[in-house]
């Protein structure tokens, strides 16, 4: 493929299929990503490229792990996620709450501060989400991307936040009040969750983390995160069964081998660019997709297919009629 510009088509119909799909949410503006001519776009595109697959960037996580339905479960939750009052919480106004009777005063400001929220509700008064990133990371600027990541995406509601980094990752436990101040609800869906993990990576790449937000099925990966019971029975010794950490099932499947088609036609570009560096990042992408769980995965299935079907077909054995001779000496009638 010669010229930049056919190139620069390519990475964009195919690489925003990959790296941006469904990517507009109900009422909001497009995103500026998508916005710009096709060389501007196309740069984008090299950006994710170079982050995924040369950098190799750590992936943040951002994990809706439940909700409150009533006062009860919201004051159950604050509770666990400050250790009954031993941890700091930190609430949208940048006020510090620590101590159980601190505590029994947010679970106040909470239950009246909009609409009354009974003890029990039909309904989500409350969403529980986890943000975090792999072991080495600076806690304080994962603590610090998740307030810039809670004052930009949770405009309006209530929230605390409190961090963990007494464990493997680095994470915040962050609740927020569905109701918004002017009485909106907040009702997040899986492209709200994908743009929040987008903002909690450009917050932590602005505190000079690499951090990128980029789908497991783009990354052809095929780890399954533990659910937040689990998460809890771990920490305090009740996990009894171990959870299949890997992923499984048709629309796994599908959802790869599409990525691998975009990653095909992204790859061949790059390839047989005229550009240098094209050529290399395509190099690397051919590699970090080898090296990928799912292709790797797919390999050792392909052989274990081949290996049975070099296997020999069995000889039948003929079996001889039995012989009317006898070894030993016939019994008398």
């Amino acid at each position: 493929m010669t010229g930049g510009a056919s190139v620069d088509g390519v990475l964009v119909q195919w690489g925003e299929r990959l790296f941006y799909p469904g990517n507009r949410i109900v009422k909001t503006t497009p995103m500026p990503r998508l916005s710009g001519s096709i060389s501007q776009r196309a740069k984008g595109i090299r950006r994710q490229i170079h982050a995924t697959v040369t950098l190799r960037a750590p992936q943040v996580m951002v994990k809706v792990t439940g909700g409150g339905r009533g006062m009860a479960a919201i004051a159950a939750h604050f509770r666990y996620i400050s250790k009954n009052g031993q941890r700091t919480i930190e609430d949208d106004r940048g006020v510090e709450h620590e101590g159980k009777d601190a505590l029994h005063d947010l679970v106040d400001q909470w239950r009246y501060g909009g609409s009354l929220i009974g003890e029990a509700s039909h309904r989500r008064e409350a969403f529980n989400i986890m943000l975090s990133m792999p072991h080495g990371t600076n806690p304080q600027a994962v603590k610090g991307a998740a307030r810039e990541f809670a004052q930009a995406a949770l405009a309006g509601h209530r929230w605390v936040m409190v961090l963990h980094d007494h464990q493997a990752n680095p994470h915040v436990h962050l609740s927020v009040r569905a109701e918004s101040m002017s009485g909106q609800r907040l009702n997040p869906r899986k492209a709200d969750l994908q743009r929040w993990r987008e903002t909690f990576a450009e917050k932590l790449r602005d505190r000079g983390i690499q951090a990128e937000a980029t789908r497991q099925f783009v990354r052809c990966a095929n780890r399954s995160h533990a659910a937040l019971w689990r998460i809890k029975a771990k920490d305090e010794d009740r996990l009894r069964t171990i959870g299949a950490d890997v992923k499984t099932g048709i629309a796994y499947e599908l959802s790869r081998r599409d990525a691998l088609t975009a990653w095909a036609h992204v790859v061949t570009a790059l390839e047989h660019s005229d550009d240098r560096q094209d050529r290399e990042l395509g190099k690397n992408a051919r590699r970090f997709l080898n090296d990928s769980p799912y292709v790797q995965e797919a390999f050792q299935r392909l052989q274990r297919e081949r290996a049975v079907a070099a296997r020999p077909e069995p000889r039948s054995i003929a079996i001889p009629e039995r012989s009317r001779e006898r070894s030993g000496p016939e019994l008398e009638r």
